[in-house]
């Protein structure tokens, strides 16, 4: 037995490693820009992948006829016409669309056999590697009709979700390597073909090269089969058989849209045009069940038309089948609209097929005249003019609810159903329920006059020409003369609307309230886990699981934690110690020696700094104010407590700010604000002759950075000088001798700092409590600056922060 030894060495994989990748980066960008130059042919045509044939031809007619090079000589005409027909060319033909669909192929210069020898190239190499649940694997080669149903997360998201809110989806989930997708595949094979006519959507996804949408669906193994409906996903957890999948599809689709009818109830059902707002339609047919083509039938028309089944095998329906006549051998479809006792449209047919069944519904999907409920109904029933020979007259009645109101409404409708005219689109409206545009329409009208107002709509902004019929409707025969006479002038000049308007968007009367809303999206959230919980969707669960697992855990931790950590609670508790009254140096010493700051329950302060002063006072806002406080190191704790007390209730204001400064930091700024201007040292109490204070602790300023000025407020001195002997004295000579010594503190302390003179032990508990006392009316100066009645000071200029610092450490030095 010979050995042959491979070439290959590792050594050389660091330097052929970086040359072959960079090879492959140039095909691949080669192969995006050639398929970026072309375009996507569904763009260039305007329509949608799961366009059927008719669409796809009608947008290229449409195209075509706009793009010709004889009829438009635009620069891109020519360009735009090849691309134009080369996308006509690709989606008309079934083959070249399922090839474009799968491999995103479209220039013709690259055969697609070639293009797949390699991509089969590439997944032989990668399978090579590649060791699913056996180790031996057996490669499957994928119908290639398979392949315009494959699914790719841009045309999930942007055309099959939006899609399943008017047909249901059936999605098949498979991969390359999936040995049992080779078991259904017959049966599903069968499903498509009996669905598929019937009007659902069919998907499939590879798990191989749809690994993002596989996780936005949340499959992760193959076979699965999904359905769609109303954008939500359900799993199929049943045998792969075609019975099932059928029964599976019929249990997606929300059962109330068909109702059985009988003789008994017949009559309620057509009746009910009037508070449904919508036709009636009734199936004849002699199977027991509704038929599943009926059921997608209703399902897709919905808000528009109601279904009603009747069985003909039933014996209680024998009225029914007389009064109008049914043939019992072929399946029979009547149309009702505001006459209940001869149906608008018939249709009987032995094969009834889904084409069918959506021309006849769409040729009849409103009333006569149906009153306008929301703004999708108005934009359907009047479209907006495109071309001149489009025009759509909409009628509109606008008139009330009331039974004062019914014999004219009748009258309307009767004018309506012997006046039926393609440009011509009859309608009304409740004024209580669509007070905005019976306002638009009506301004100078009486609040319940009934209107007939002719109206043509010119832009989706809500731009309307109009013009309200003259003498009112009250639906007597010279009305309906007045109004046909009108109609007439109308067809023959279009300028008879003179006058134009913009109207508002209608209210819903449609929508639910909140809460069914919110009651509907429970119930489908509840009942979504319960599906995941019955069959063991763990991967899906677990986010969910794990939340529910956190909140338990944090609430009986901390009960436990509180449990144990509080064991004092069972013990009797001591009676406290009655407390002594407080004395005023008792207070003074806590206020001195307390050195923690304001608590964050009061107020925010921020300090003024080199960093923040000129964000919040040079470039302050327009409009905003920002109210600082002026203080010491020594006096920093007691003045912020008591400052920010004070200003609590001032602080939900968005216009003011709270700040303070340090003099200790910044000892020259205060007298380079209050010197200039006079009269900023009058308010502060200092004249011209006088000695410039060196203590401004307690001062308060309101500085409004954009307009220049500020508002000034001086420490007032409430409280009791324990030094004094008098002080069990009245209340007005406390107060006298308050104000004398607020007068002379800054000065006398500075003269006795002159004179080198240590204060005594009686003195700095008195300083204490006057710090504390210093602001006590600061509350009723902050309600004057809300009130704009006190004196504002003007400033040629906000004298700088960091210079008055500069220059007051070059003078120390």
């Amino acid at each position: 037995m010979t050995v042959r030894r491979s070439s290959w060495d590792p050594r050389t994989m660091p330097r052929t490693c970086p040359l072959l990748l960079a090879i492959f980066l140039l095909i691949l960008s080669v192969q995006l820009a050639k398929s970026d130059s072309v375009g996507d042919p569904y763009k260039i045509l305007g329509v949608s992948r799961s366009a059927s044939q008719a669409e796809i031809k009608k947008a290229y007619k449409t195209l075509a006829k706009e793009w010709h090079p004889d009829k438009n000589k635009a620069p891109q005409a020519e360009d735009m016409f090849i691309k134009v027909s080369k996308s006509y060319e690709i989606l008309s033909n079934e083959e070249r669309r399922s090839n474009f669909d799968r491999y995103g192929q479209m220039d013709e210069n690259q055969p697609f056999a070639q293009q797949q020898q390699q991509q089969q190239g590439y997944r032989s190499f990668h399978s090579s590697f590649y060791f699913d649940e056996s180790f031996f694997h057996f490669p499957r080669s994928r119908d290639f009709a398979d392949n315009k149903y494959l699914l790719h997360h841009a045309h999930y998201n942007s055309d099959v979700l939006p899609d399943s809110y008017k047909r249901p989806y059936i999605i098949k989930v498979t991969s390359e390597w999936c040995f049992a997708c080779i078991h259904i595949e017959p049966v599903w094979k069968e499903t498509v073909l009996e669905l598929e006519p019937l009007g659902v959507g069919i998907g499939i996804v590879d798990l191989g090269y749809e690994r993002r949408l596989a996780n936005q669906l949340g499959a992760h193994r193959a076979p699965s089969i999904i359905g769609l409906v109303n954008g939500r996903v359900t799993f199929f957890h049943q045998a792969v058989v075609r019975e099932h999948l059928r029964q599976f599809i019929e249990d997606l689709l929300p059962q109330r849209h068909v109702e059985k009818i009988t003789d008994d109830n017949y009559l309620a059902f057509l009746d009910n045009w009037h508070g449904e707002n919508k036709p009636s339609i009734l199936l004849f047919d002699q199977v027991p069940i509704v038929p599943l083509l009926f059921k997608l039938t209703a399902f897709a028309f919905r808000d528009y038309v109601r279904f009603g089944y009747v069985d003909q095998g039933d014996k209680h329906n024998s009225r029914l089948l007389r009064q109008f006549n049914i043939n019992t051998y072929a399946p029979t479809m009547l149309l009702f609209k505001e006459d209940t006792e001869k149906p608008v449209d018939i249709i009987q047919a032995r094969g009834m097929k889904r084409q069918i069944m959506d021309e006849f519904v769409s040729n009849n999907k409103f009333l006569q005249a149906p009153r306008l409920v929301n703004q999708q109904l108005f934009d359907e029933l009047c479209p907006v003019k495109q071309f001149h020979r489009r025009r759509k007259y909409c009628v509109l009645l606008i008139t009330g609810e009331d039974q004062a109101f019914l014999p004219g409404n009748k009258a309307f409708l009767n004018f309506a159903s012997a006046n039926r005219k393609d440009v011509l689109r009859f309608a009304y409206v409740y004024q209580r329920q669509q007070q905005p545009l019976c306002q638009a329409l009506l301004p100078n009208q009486a609040a319940l006059s009934p209107q007939v107002v002719i109206l043509e709509r010119r832009s989706q902004a809500g731009k309307v020409l109009y013009r309200s019929v003259s003498g009112g409707w009250n639906g007597s025969e010279e009305d309906g003369s007045r109004l046909h006479e009108q109609l007439e002038l109308l067809q023959k000049d279009p300028a008879y609307l003179s006058a134009d308007t913009t109207l508002p968007e209608l209210n819903n009367e449609r929508a639910p309230m909140f809460i069914i809303q919110w009651m509907n999206a429970a119930y489908d959230y509840i009942i979504q886990i319960y599906d995941d919980l019955l069959y063991s969707n763990w991967r899906e669960m677990m986010p969910i699981l794990s939340l529910i697992f956190s909140a338990l855990f944090i609430l009986f931790g901390t009960v436990i934690i509180q449990a144990f950590s509080e064991p004092g609670e069972s013990k009797p508790r001591q009676p406290k110690p009655r407390e002594q009254p407080t004395t005023e140096d008792d207070a003074s010493s806590r206020a001195s020696t307390s050195s923690r700051p304001p608590k964050k329950d009061f107020v925010e302060v921020t300090e003024l700094t080199d960093i923040t002063y000129t964000s919040n006072l040079v470039k302050l806002r327009p409009g905003h104010i920002n109210v600082v406080l002026v203080l010491t190191n020594a006096s920093k704790t007691a003045l912020l407590r008591k400052y920010a007390k004070e200003v609590f209730s001032f602080s939900g204001t968005q216009t003011l700010h709270f700040s303070f400064l340090n003099t200790d930091k910044h000892r020259h700024w205060m007298p380079s604000l209050l010197g200039s201007t006079p009269e900023a040292r009058q308010t502060a109490g200092h004249s011209d002759e006088d000695e410039e204070p060196s203590d401004y602790a307690g001062h308060v300023l309101a500085l409004n950075g954009h307009k220049r000025y500020f508002c000034l407020f001086r420490p007032v001195f409430t409280g009791d000088d324990p030094n004094d002997s008098a002080s069990d004295t009245s209340d007005s000579r406390r107060k006298s001798r308050s104000r004398s010594r607020s007068s002379s503190h800054s000065r006398s302390r500075s003269h006795s700092r002159e004179d080198g003179a240590v204060p005594k032990r009686g003195s700095s508990r008195a300083m204490s409590i006057d710090v504390h006392h210093k602001l006590d009316r600061l509350g009723l100066w902050m309600e004057r600056l809300m009130e704009g009645t006190l004196p504002r000071l003007p400033v040629p200029a906000w004298p700088s922060l960091q210079e008055t610092t500069t220059h007051n450490s070059s003078a120390e030095s």
